[in-house]
C-alpha cells in the first residue's frame, strides 16, 4: 500500500521539522507553514512534489516533498523524503545570530559573580 496524500502536520513531524505533532499543528494554525504563499491548516493534504515554507525560529525553511511516509523516521533517512530548497543566506543568518549570542567563559573560572552578571546584562541590552 503506497500513500498518495498525508496531512501536512503529520508529514512535518515525520520528517523531523518539528519535535512533536502538536508543535507541527500549532505552527500550521499560527501561520508559520505556507504553501504557494497561503497559510495552511494542519489537516491540509500534501502530495509528492509540493513545496512547503516553514518558519522555525529565526529562519524560513523551504522544502519539497519527495515522498509520503506514514510514521516518523530516523534522522539519517530524512533526505529520502524531503529536498531542502532553503537559500544558503538563511543558514548564514542563523549562524550569525548564534555568534552574536555566544559568550565565552574560560574553563575552570566558575560561575559569574553578581557584578559580572549585571555587566553582561548591560552589554546585551546596549544593542
Amino acid at each position: 500500500m503506497t500513500l498518495e496524500t498525508i496531512r501536512i502536520d503529520k508529514w512535518l513531524w515525520a520528517v523531523r521539522l518539528f519535535k512533536t505533532r502538536t508543535q507541527a499543528s500549532d505552527a500550521c494554525r499560527g501561520g508559520k507553514v505556507k504553501m504557494d504563499g497561503q497559510n495552511v491548516k494542519p489537516s491540509r493534504d500534501i502530495r509528492v512534489g509540493e513545496e512547503i515554507e516553514v518558519r522555525t525560529g529565526a529562519i524560513r525553511k523551504k522544502v519539497a516533498v519527495k515522498a509520503i511516509l506514514k510514521n516518523r523516521i530516523g534522522a539519517k533517512l530524512v533526505d529520502d523524503y524531503l529536498e531542502d530548497l532553503t537559500p544558503s543566506e538563511e543558514y548564514e543568518k542563523l549562524d550569525m545570530l548564534k555568534q552574536l549570542n555566544y559568550e565565552k567563559r574560560d574553563r575552570g573560572t566558575g560561575r559569574p559573580t553578581k557584578k559580572n552578571r549585571r555587566d553582561i546584562a548591560k552589554l546585551k541590552n546596549s544593542k
